[in-house]
């Protein structure tokens, strides 16, 4: 066995202070004082385990005996040891809180003694399946992690365990691995919270053998889990994610350290290749290239990043494109992020150095010799000066050297273009005075043609520097030009009226023109800008349609995409002057820490902050119409009531009706034969009567939920022949070896009636219902096979809607009241209930109830005793 383990102890919590190591002795029980403002909050640590009986609990009881050697104050809260005596021995020597008894729906239960805990105010808590779901009832919460969140805030540590599939946003994965469905859940972020989580991993051939010797089940459920949940490729995709589950916290605690501590540098832990994306045709490439690097470097991870300028974008840059890419990306299993930056090769790199990357791929420049000569270095070369110790590739393309609509430093004013700005209107006019001094100048040129290159030259600073820098150019020419060729040369007079005029026509067009090209500059710059913010905007919408619109999500969105160092939501706004603070709908403000946002950049997280509002409010009545829907079922449930009581009811009244009427007639000598007919239908049609009352009766009980129940070990034998009363031609397969089910005997004998009388009703003359049954993972499924037309896949959950066939769907099939009411009699004895195509044409209801040695209660909240 291989432990895999993230200490998690330096992570923050609720208060900002760094907790103590995991190793570290806490404060005895009369330091704990519940309600007072200095109490400590308690420390969680989680045994993660892939599959049942890889060693969590196990593990579990060894730290606490150790910590009690230690001299620590250890409880057992709440530990279920399945039966194994090896776990079970590990008690001996521990103290054991005794449980609570609770009844519910007729049964007798037992659970964690909260109250008793929380009085007894040990260091240290041992509370075994956070996932469990507890009996409903007595004040208790509905889930054991909100007892260990009520210990915690006591400021008792607590240890506990946990499988993998009982993870909220793995367990749909897990059940179509497994085809298993786990009812019991818990939200990951409870288990994210932890200070501590230790992976307890064992290789699938390891358990099947742990599983094969009997240390985890009984030997006589062994080869039925061995052939089901616990199947080789079962275990080694669950392991598969157990590791990457806690592969990625470990990650997270990294990145966690390193922003708090500042580290800047890259720690080459596994490879991560980011991709630069510049909207370009070459994008696809680049992608593609990166991919195979990372694939290379035994499953590296693969992020693709383009840079949104709030100065302006680059030149060629396409949104078809960009979205093209993003999705070729995804398709690859990378990750597309956008973010936010000024200097596309600042924010490249800071991007990769916050992502912990290794390697950053970018594309080989698009400009050609001429403009790269005049622009100067370009986005590459500039990353590669910045880089550090992330290794940089340039790939070459077909788009190479082919240039761009216009060279992008030619959109805004760079730094550098306001320093060389002013700069060349002084030095400019003075090359070109020495120029045109030549004697070859002198001989071939007038004064209008000299006017005319000052004039160009004017307006070429104008480009360069913008309206500064040209009234510079303009003041330096206008000069040269008085002193140098407009006569008395030498001289700063003007003797001619139309030199005169000519120089101050010179000047005003210079300054208009120096203010055209100004004003478009920056009207350039303001259109950059807000196609900036309108594809960054349009990024996030994007993110939304694809189904990322989670609040978690949508909060490390803004962080990544604005460069921050962290994001949460919060009630209320801190008092920490180095955060951005934005309102994101009533009570919630977004909070950033990092850098500080310059106006333009707050206007676009507003935006961001609306987004992020706007789903704190869709949660927030998805929960309201969550507490609405029992209601409008209950009003659905009771309008499809009535509909049946005009229809359903009436056939066999009237049929009854009709017989005893035409017994008490004196009208009609009825013979002995006719007699007895007439008093068989009577009797018939009085049975249906009653069978239809209790069932209405009994979906009443159920959607009230007043339904009474009295599970105990029931054996199919028992149930049987009184199910099959009714139905003779029903062939029963051997059940020897069957175990007993956790049920209740007379639900279960008219489930069983249900199912036998509805496949025999649909089976063809001479073909016999059979029923069969077998175990494994924990559970006995019974099948009724029946021969007939069988149903298409579509109609297959309209079967169970209770009334269905008097409403406008198809009545062919006859299904109806008995299979909506077999469905809730199985869920609430915490059984499932599905259709499947019978080889060969039928259809088999499969009826899938726990093992009877499993001491719980109905819809999961109960101690189960080896079972999945």
């Amino acid at each position: 066995m291989s432990d895999v383990r993230t200490d998690m102890s330096d992570v923050r919590t609720g208060g900002g202070d760094v907790l103590p190591g995991a190793g570290d002795v806490l404060p005895g029980a009369g330091d704990v004082r519940p309600g007072a403002g200095d109490v400590r909050p308690g420390r969680l640590k989680v045994y993660l385990g892939a599959a049942p009986g890889v060693g969590k609990t196990y593990r579990m009881l060894d730290e606490a005996r150790r910590r009690a050697a230690r001299g620590a104050d250890v409880v057992v809260g709440f530990v279920e040891c399945h039966g194994r005596p090896g776990t079970e021995a590990m008690l001996d020597g521990l103290e054991v809180v005794p449980r609570a008894p609770c009844a519910y729906r007729g049964g007798e239960f037992e659970e964690m003694d909260l109250a008793a805990v929380l009085a007894r105010r040990p260091q240290v808590a041992l509370v075994d399946e956070i996932a469990h779901s507890n009996v409903p009832g007595g004040g208790r919460n509905a889930k054991r992690w909100q007892d260990i969140e009520q210990l915690l805030a006591a400021g008792i540590d607590v240890v506990t365990a946990l499988n993998i599939q009982h993870l909220e946003s793995l367990n749909d994965v897990v059940e179509k691995i497994t085809r298993v469905p786990q009812r019991e859940t818990v939200p990951d972020e409870v288990v994210r919270r932890a200070q501590q989580i230790e992976l307890v991993d064992i290789p699938p051939e390891g358990l099947r053998r742990r599983m094969a010797h009997g240390n985890i089940y009984a030997p006589q459920k062994v080869d039925a889990a061995l052939a089901n949940y616990f199947r080789p490729g079962n275990l080694t995709a669950l392991r598969q994610l157990a590791l990457l589950w806690v592969a990625d916290r470990v990650d997270e605690a990294l990145q966690s350290y390193r922003s708090e501590h500042g580290i800047g540098g890259v720690w080459e832990i596994r490879e991560r290749v980011v991709v630069a994306l510049t909207g370009g045709p070459e994008g696809d490439t680049l992608v593609r290239r990166a991919a195979r690097i990372a694939d290379r470097s035994a499953g590296g991870d693969l992020l693709a990043v383009h840079v949104t300028r709030s100065d302006g974008l680059a030149a060629g840059t396409s949104h078809a494109s960009l979205a093209r890419q993003r999705r070729l990306v995804e398709d690859l299993g990378g990750s597309y992020h956008s973010v936010v930056g000024d200097d596309v090769p600042t924010a490249l790199v800071d991007f990769a150095r916050a992502e912990n990357a290794t390697q950053l791929v970018l594309g080989t420049s698009r400009r050609g010799r001429i403009e790269r000569f005049l622009t100067g270095r370009g986005t590459g070369e500039t990353v590669v000066e910045l880089s550090g110790d992330i290794d940089i590739h340039t790939v070459t393309h077909e788009r190479a050297g082919r240039g761009t609509l216009l060279p992008s430093r030619r959109r805004t004013l760079s730094r550098v273009r306001r320093i060389a700005g002013p700069v060349a209107g002084l030095l400019l006019p003075v090359a070109l005075t020495f120029l045109l001094d030549l004697d070859w100048a002198r001989d071939r040129l007038n004064l209008t043609s000299e006017a005319l290159l000052f004039l160009l030259t004017v307006v070429g600073v104008a480009c360069i520097g913008g309206v500064v820098s040209a009234v510079i150019a303009s003041v330096t020419a206008s000069l040269l030009l008085n002193y140098w060729f407009i006569p008395p040369v030498g001289q700063f007079t003007l003797d001619d009226p139309n030199a005169l005029l000519a120089l101050a026509v010179f000047a005003v067009v210079a300054a208009i023109v120096a203010a055209v090209v100004d004003r478009s500059l920056r009207l350039s710059r303001r259109s950059a800008r807000a196609t900036a913010e309108a594809e960054t905007m349009s990024s996030l919408a994007g993110t939304i349609v694809r189904g990322g619109a989670t609040i978690p999500a949508l909060v490390e969105r803004t962080r990544e995409t604005f460069g921050m160092d962290s994001a949460e939501l919060v009630d209320e706004p801190p008092g920490d002057n180095g955060a951005t603070v934005v309102p994101a709908g009533p009570g919630a403000f977004l909070v950033l820490r990092g850098r500080a946002l310059p106006s333009s950049e707050r206007r676009v997280l507003a935006a961001f902050a609306a987004h992020v509002g706007s789903a704190v409010e869709r949660t927030r009545l998805a929960e309201a119409a969550a507490e609405v829907e029992p209601v409008r079922a209950a009003d659905r449930m009771r309008t499809a009531l009535l509909r049946a009581v005009g229809h359903d009811l009436r056939t066999p009244l009237a049929a009854g009706w009709a017989a005893v009427s035409s017994l008490r007639s004196r009208d009609v000598d009825f013979s002995d034969e006719d007699r007895e007919e007439l008093l068989a239908t009577a009797d018939e049609s009085m049975a249906k009567l009653n069978r239809l009352v209790e069932n209405l009766l009994d979906l009443s009980r159920l959607q009230a939920g007043v339904l009474t129940l009295n599970l105990r070990a029931t054996a199919l034998e028992e149930v049987l022949p009184a199910a099959l009363a009714d139905t003779p031609e029903v062939e029963v397969a051997d059940l020897e070896g069957v175990p007993a089910v956790l049920a209740d005997p007379p639900l279960l004998e008219r489930v069983i009636a249900n199912l036998v009388a509805n496949a025999a009703r649909h089976s063809p003359a001479g073909r016999k219902v059979l029923l069969t049954a077998s175990a494994h993972a924990g559970r006995v499924e019974v099948r009724v096979v029946d021969r007939g037309p069988g149903l298409p896949p579509n109609d297959r959950d309209r079967i169970f809607e209770p009334f269905q066939r008097l409403g406008d769907t198809d009545n062919t099939t006859g299904l109806g009241l008995g299979l909506a009411l077999s469905r809730g009699l199985t869920e609430a004895m915490d059984g499932t209930l599905t259709p499947e195509d019978t080889p060969g044409g039928g259809l088999t209801m499969v009826l899938s109830l726990p093992f009877g040695e499993r001491t719980e209660h109905p819809g999961g909240a109960r101690s189960v005793r080896g079972s999945v």
